[in-house]
């Protein structure tokens, strides 16, 4: 890979800090909310045991963000670049959540497009697991204009599989 997937991304709205281990209780303080996590496949998230797992995972991917309202200077959840395929020029963008204030507020868009315009730099195809019973972020999805390719169970980092539809968004289709 000849680019970086932790790099600070900022626009009018929102800033992506790399996340670093001191950021976990602040971000926790945001995941605790378990309504965050009602339709995803690990509804227990909010707890904190579950989340350090989530955390750990975020870590290690060394491609997640913290995101950051600019107004506020508030962080208001988290979302990363993972499992980059070179031979596809591919990357997944997922794990993302914010705190419910700013559900239907644009903010899941302006961060998207900032991470999209980003990375089609440097790939095809950005692909997104979405739990399959996860319709508000099925919709998000849809709308950026990504297209539901496929069913599978995916495991999340120290997780147990879950039903996951894969969506796929190529770089001549966000262009």
């Amino acid at each position: 890979m000849d680019f970086s997937i932790q790099l600070k991304l900022e626009n009018d709205t929102v800033m992506l800090q790399p996340l670093s281990k001191l950021d976990f209780e602040d971000l926790y303080a945001v995941a605790a909310d378990p309504k965050i996590w009602e339709q995803h496949p690990n509804k227990d998230r909010w707890q904190e045991a579950v989340f350090k797992t989530y955390f750990e995972g975020a870590m290690e991917s060394k491609g997640a963000f913290k995101i950051i309202d600019k107004t506020s200077n508030a962080i208001i959840g988290c979302t990363r670049f993972y499992d980059y395929n070179h031979a596809e020029l591919s990357i997944l963008i997922g794990y993302t959540f914010y705190a419910t204030k700013y559900w239907g507020s644009g903010i899941n868009h302006a961060v998207k497009r900032l991470m999209l315009d980003y990375i089609f730099q440097f790939v095809s195809v950005v692909y997104f697991h979405v739990g399959a019973y996860n319709i508000r972020s099925q919709i998000a999805i849809a709308r950026l204009g990504a297209n539901k390719i496929e069913e599978q169970e995916i495991t999340y980092f120290g997780e147990q599989p879950k039903l996951n539809y894969v969506y796929g968004l190529s770089k001549a289709a966000w262009v």
